[in-house]
């Protein structure tokens, strides 16, 4: 069978599963699960996956709501990846519930490729992607060993084969003070929260001399009981982004300093956790790239290029794609100006616009993952890789 009517026979049984996967869609959506406790979205994922005869583990890697499905067998081996963790307050509005299930209908519309050509499929499910940052886990335990390339979709407001990422530091920071009657004794207290106002000041006034595309920002978690009380304690979470992991740890150490400073101005104790998991940006494979590229023009869909400093959130794809061919690709689903994580964009991975997405996303990354199967040469030019 030539490759064209592999992807006409791939085209055919995503619409023929497009009742099925929006309801997988619509389900997952309905229950949004933060990460390491996606138990529903596991559930509903795999046994699709079961019922269409993929090999499917559960628990890959020590993580118990990780898994892979894998179809065929021998080489190469093309792995769709799937998210499907949700975010704190917001539930889906990074559209994971599209990926997941945009992964699973690529994985049972390329099974024909696979039973024609050869090779080997698989959708792997990574838990966790906006908090703890699975796939690095997965990735450190050998999760993604073996594999050719890896393939994903992620829905957003422009179609682009190859979005651009930041490095990402995570850091939790605590300051202790000491408590006294916020009137009647004062000169006695050490305010732990001025301490933590004082470094938002400090990272503000970094701010202006940091490299393009650099982002600090956090949040606090702990700030005092009552108004009357010089607070004692305070707590903060902070992301620190930047283009490379180079000029990451130079920003990291600059970041710290400005907590240090504050706990000197202060007289509050500092304690500081930076997190295990350090997110790197994207390397996005040229010929993954332009193969999407033409997939998503078949489909009615035109790629564009993102400039410099467009899009720049971060992902553990990104750690993924340093060690393993891949691309991380966007579909659009809103207009330009809803952004992700936000209350629109979750209504959005729910609409009609979500489920077009969804189904455009399989059908492109069915298509590209069946020119790597069929076509040996695109395999072998995996090794050219792009920032």
């Amino acid at each position: 069978m030539k490759k064209q009517e592999l992807k006409a026979r791939a085209l055919e049984t995503v619409e023929a599963h497009r009742t099925k996967l929006i309801g997988l869609s619509l389900k997952i959506h309905a229950h949004p699960e933060l990460g390491f406790e996606e138990i529903k979205a596991l559930e509903w994922l795999t046994e699709y996956l079961d019922e269409e005869g993929f090999r499917v583990e559960r628990g890959i890697t020590g993580l118990p709501t990780a898994f892979s499905a894998k179809y065929g067998k021998g080489n190469p081996v093309v792995a769709f990846l799937a998210e499907y963790d949700a975010l704190p307050g917001l539930g889906h509005a990074c559209g994971h519930n599209i990926i997941a299930a945009a992964a699973v209908g690529a994985g049972i519309a390329t099974k024909n490729a696979v039973d024609q050509v050869g090779g080997q499929i698989m959708v792997i499910g990574t838990p966790a992607e906006e908090l703890y940052g699975g796939k690095v886990i997965m990735l450190e335990r050998g999760g993604f060993e073996g594999i050719d390339a890896t393939l994903m979709i992620h829905p957003g407001s422009k179609d682009v084969a190859a979005i651009s990422t930041l490095a990402c530091a995570s850091l939790n920071v605590e300051f202790f003070g000491k408590s006294v009657h916020a009137s009647a004794n004062p000169d006695q207290g050490i305010n732990a929260l001025e301490a933590l106002l004082l470094s938002f000041n400090n990272i503000n006034s970094l701010r202006q001399h940091t490299q393009d595309e650099s982002r600090i920002h956090g949040i606090i978690t702990a700030g005092g009981e009552a108004a009357n009380i010089v607070p004692s304690y305070s707590s903060g979470t902070f992301l620190v982004r930047a283009r490379d992991l180079e000029y990451l740890e130079q920003l990291r150490e600059r970041v710290l300093d400005c907590f240090v400073a504050s706990a000197i101005a202060t007289g509050a104790r500092l304690e500081h956790k930076w997190g295990e998991v350090t997110y790197t940006s994207m390397r996005n494979n040229v010929k993954l790239v332009e193969l999407f590229s033409s997939n998503m023009e078949m489909i009615g869909r035109r790629c564009t290029h993102l400039e410099p400093g467009q899009n720049v959130g971060s992902t553990d794809t990104g750690n993924v794609s340093q060690i393993v061919p891949s691309i991380e690709a966007s579909v659009a689903i809103v207009p330009q100006e809803i952004g992700g994580h936000s209350p629109e964009f979750a209504l959005a991975a729910a609409s009609e616009a979500g489920h077009q997405g969804m189904i455009d996303g399989a059908k492109a990354l069915a298509l590209t993952a069946i020119d790597l199967l069929a076509d040996p040469e695109a395999m072998a030019e995996l090794n050219k890789l792009v920032e």
